[in-house]
């Protein structure tokens, strides 16, 4: 099961956190993948070389999902240099806290930017790869807050929860390419993102998670190889929640 040998995938946002995990896990399946970033090149480095210890293959692609244009170029060209683009991984994203009353509107953009119009050029791209070979699999990597709302995180909220409605209508445009689209939604996962949660805090959020820890990156990472697999073929449109129950 979930055999992906021969497939080349792309995951942007791929050197650390939830698209590390996911960059290692799709190469353990037998993907050639691309380790997608804007800055960090040792740490994409690192992954891409740790992949290849364990056998499997990689490379790095460094392009901002921010430039619309580029982004989309970058994620075509990839496609065209492969001669296949079967995985698209739209991981990348930026969160920005803050409560309505100080969000700043550059800090919004921002956001936007990144996970929201960055999420969609890369789709934009690979759709014009994975169109004409007539399959593909593209997932978005939104959150739980994006589904259930958090005080403090009204933009980023507000980017997450514009990813899902992408998803299922992507899902609906694209059907009859037999290129599936779906997403996942993470609960909140042990990366650089939530590292900066104190123990107090830790312990609140905790409370409202029925298995009573944080998730890890690898949870995620599973959930997305699911989705990239041939076992989800007629799976579209959807969200997989990967949030130890707190949102259901």
């Amino acid at each position: 099961m979930f055999d992906l040998s021969e497939k080349v995938a792309l995951v942007t946002g791929g050197s650390r956190g939830i698209g590390r995990a996911v960059a290692e896990a799709l190469a353990a399946l037998g993907a050639h993948v691309v380790v997608g970033y804007v800055s960090g090149e040792a740490q994409a480095r690192a992954v891409v070389d740790g992949i290849g210890e364990r056998g499997g293959r990689a490379e790095t692609a460094c392009f901002d999902v921010a430039d619309w244009a580029a982004a989309g170029q970058a994620v075509t060209a990839l496609g065209k240099r492969h001669g296949r683009l079967d995985i698209l991984v739209a991981n990348a994203g930026i969160a920005i806290d803050g409560l309505l009353l100080a969000v700043k509107e550059d800090d919004v953009d921002r956001m936007v930017a990144v996970n929201l119009k960055g999420a969609m050029a890369c789709a934009q791209g690979a759709f014009k790869v994975m169109m004409r070979a007539r399959t593909g699999r593209v997932v978005f990597v939104s959150s739980v807050i994006g589904e259930m709302g958090n005080a403090g995180q009204v933009a980023y909220g507000a980017t997450k929860a514009a990813l899902l409605g992408i998803t299922r209508s992507l899902a609906r445009e694209f059907a009859r390419r037999n290129v599936t689209v779906n997403a996942v939604a993470p609960g909140f996962i042990e990366t650089d993102m939530t590292s900066h949660v104190g123990p107090e805090a830790k312990d609140q959020l905790l409370a409202g998670v029925p298995l009573k820890r944080l998730g890890t990156a690898i949870d995620v990472a599973g959930a997305v190889a699911y989705l990239c697999s041939d076992e989800a073929a007629y799976v579209t449109g959807q969200t997989l929640r990967v949030n130890g129950g707190m949102y259901v």
